[in-house]
Order: C-alpha cells, then structure tokens, then sequence
C-alpha cells in the first residue's frame, strides 16, 4: 500500500525541509511505505524562497513532488491541487510548520485500519492565539448549522483518508472548495481522534482574519441554509410588522385617540429593514456571484510548474 503525503506551504522555506525529514522517518519507523509527498506551494510571498526549496527537495528526493502555483488560492484549493497529483491508496493531509506533528501519525493511521473511510484529528489544547482559537469555535459551530456536520465530530487540517474519497472529492472544480464540505459529501463513515497540537517552531500563522472569514465563507458553495434563514427571517418580520400595525390602528381608534404618530421610530424601523433586506440582497448576490463565477470557469489553482527528481520542470 503507497501512502501519499499532501502540503499546502505557505511562507514556509524554513519548516518544510524538517516535515519532510521528520514524516519520512516515522512513517518508515511505522512500517508505512512506500510513501511520496506533494508539495504544494501557494504561491508565497516570500521572494520564491519557499518555491525554491520545495523544488530542492523534488531534486533531492526522488518520492516528493513540488508544484508550484501561478496565484494564491488558500489553503483549500491548494490541497486540492495536491490531489489531482497524488497517486497513494491513503491520503495523508498535514500542514507545513510541524505544529500537526509526524508522531501523531500512528494513532491516525491505526485508526483508518479501522475500516473508516477518513479519520481526522483533533486538538484538545490548541497552541494557537485566543482570536484564532475564538475562529475556530464559531467555525466549528457554523459548520455543524449550516453544512450538517454530526455534533460528535471534530476536525483539522491533519487527516488520513482513503484514495477513494480523495477521488471523489477532485470531482469538484468550482473555485471555492471546502474539503469539510466535500468529504461529508462523500461519506459519513469518519472516526475523530485527539492528537497533541505542537508549538510552531518559526515564524506565525499566515492566516490573517480577512484569509479567516475568506477560508469560512467556502461554506456557502455547499448550503443553502443561510439562504433559508433569509425567508424565515422575512416570515419573522412580516408578521411582526403587520402584527404592530393592527396594535397601532386599534390603539389609535379605542384607547387613545389623541395619540401623536411617532416618525423618529417609523424611520428607526424603515432604516432597520432596509438594512435587513440589503444584508439579504447582499447575501443571495454573494450565491449568484459564485454561480456566476462557476460558469465563467474560474480556476481552482493554476500550476506554474511541476518538479520532480530528474530536474524537470512540466509547464502547466
């Protein structure tokens, strides 16, 4: 059985070498191999110094492949690119500055053998930043409405899957993937373990809050329920609108005749709703755009160049 290891790098010319080295060790110490690695660099901003040393390692290695791409897509589309590359029964998913350890391996993968289709592992005590983790929980809670995900679930960026969810998955070419999304599309047979989140040796997080709600918002291309929310939400307000017009009327013909109408709080409610429906219209646009988009071809990634061993270069 091959297994294939799939990075997504991102500013990470000084870690990627260490992932590789030290997820190579231990899963020849497990007795896994044949394994490869797909490299993908998300076109970073680093001046090509993470592209140049993930080619070093193509060159280096004869089982790592270092794609290159042409823009930055996320770390979502990135990995995708890195599956149409991956040629493994077991698809292995990790990011690139060690904080998802190599030695969690053997706990994810003794958990695929199993017979679960995808296991991911989840962080009991997260080394990230109160934002980032406060991110996570209203991530995690998002996904669980809008998506359907089972409450017992937890999930990561580190994960083991089989090759045939992986298949399935790359079926998928719309420029805002969500691989939440597309594995619950695929199969509900998912195990969740915890595993150990390690410090981040160098440098920060690239995720900005900006790349945060850009990463969450790929919910969307796969729920329509916010879409949902907007129609009860204008069921909800109807009624009360109509409801307080008939109190407003009876008030004024049986109870107090003489009452003064109130234009600061008729204009409160008319700024209020318009807002609402702009909110709404802005929202159903955000879907239409998308569409949009997805019949004009956006791309999910465009790769600049494929490295491996031999020092070839395949322009894409």
């Amino acid at each position: 059985m091959k297994y294939s290891v799939v990075i997504p790098c991102y500013k990470s010319s000084k870690t990627i070498a260490t992932v590789v080295e030290e997820t190579s060790a231990e899963l020849t110490r497990l007795g896994r191999t044949p394994f490869e690695f797909v490299l993908v660099n998300d076109c970073s901003p680093d001046g090509g110094a993470t592209a140049r040393t993930i080619k070093a390692l193509a060159q280096e290695y004869d089982n790592v492949t270092a794609l290159d791409l042409a823009k930055n897509t996320g770390q979502h589309n990135a990995t995708m690119a890195g599956f149409s590359f991956a040629k493994g029964e077991v698809i292995i998913c990790m990011d690139d500055d060690m904080q998802t350890h190599p030695s969690q391996l053997s706990a994810l993968l003794s958990e695929l053998d199993k017979g679960y289709d995808v296991v991911y592992g989840y962080y009991e005590q997260k080394k990230h930043g109160f934002f980032r983790n406060l991110g996570s929980k209203l991530n995690y809670l998002s996904v669980r409405i809008l998506i359907g995900k089972p409450k017992e679930m937890k999930t990561s960026s580190f994960f083991v899957m089989q090759r045939f969810v992986m298949e399935y998955m790359v079926q998928y070419s719309h420029g805002y993937s969500y691989l939440q999304g597309l594995v619950l599309r695929t199969t509900r047979n998912i195990s969740c373990i915890p595993i150990k989140h390690f410090e981040r040796t160098v440098g920060e997080s690239g995720y900005t809050f900006k790349k945060l709600l850009k990463l969450w918002s790929g919910i969307m291309g796969f729920s329509i329920v916010p879409l949902r929310l907007c129609t009860y939400m204008g069921y909800f307000f109807s009624i009360v609108s109509l409801l307080s017009g008939l109190f407003v009327l009876i008030k004024k013909l049986f109870i107090t005749p003489n009452m003064a109408m109130g234009w600061p709080s008729t204009i409160i409610i008319i700024c209020f709703l318009f807002g609402l429906t702009f909110m709404f219209l802005g929202l159903i646009g955000e879907y239409l755009g998308r569409m949009f988009l997805g019949m004009n071809k956006e791309p999910q990634y465009v790769i600049r160049s494929v490295t491996v061993k031999e020092g070839k270069e395949k322009d894409e």
